[in-house]
């Protein structure tokens, strides 16, 4: 089984709800990091000296190569990456090998099948 890791930058108030959009879309679960901080095109704007930036977090989904587009997108579009500048990104890595996911393969077959 091949894998790929998808890792979302998303503001951390739309972290329950890219999780949920990738379950629905096929992952087996993520790992959310907390606290992280960003900055895009624009300079975030400051009020006497302090950032008022939003808090962002970090997902990462490990998920079967078959599935990961899929997953992909369709946490782009929930998370309204494309349509509003500043809500997240998502990049997608090739895994060379993975430990520790052998509990879910079973389950991880049976949904790739059905997916081929």
């Amino acid at each position: 089984m091949h894998f790929k890791l998808i890792v979302a930058f998303v503001e951390d108030n739309k972290t329950d709800v890219i999780m949920e959009a990738a379950r629905d879309a096929g992952a087996t679960g993520c790992t959310v990091i907390n606290n992280a901080r960003g900055e895009g095109i624009k300079e975030n704007k400051t009020f006497f000296g302090l950032s008022l930036s939003s808090q962002r977090d970090v997902i990462l989904l490990l998920v079967e190569q078959h599935l990961s587009r899929n997953i992909l997108e369709h946490i782009g579009e929930v998370g309204e990456f494309d349509a509003k500048p500043g809500t997240g990104i998502a990049v997608m890595i090739d895994v060379e090998d993975a430990v520790g996911v052998i509990h879910q393969s079973a389950e991880l077959g049976e949904i790739v099948e059905e997916n081929l």
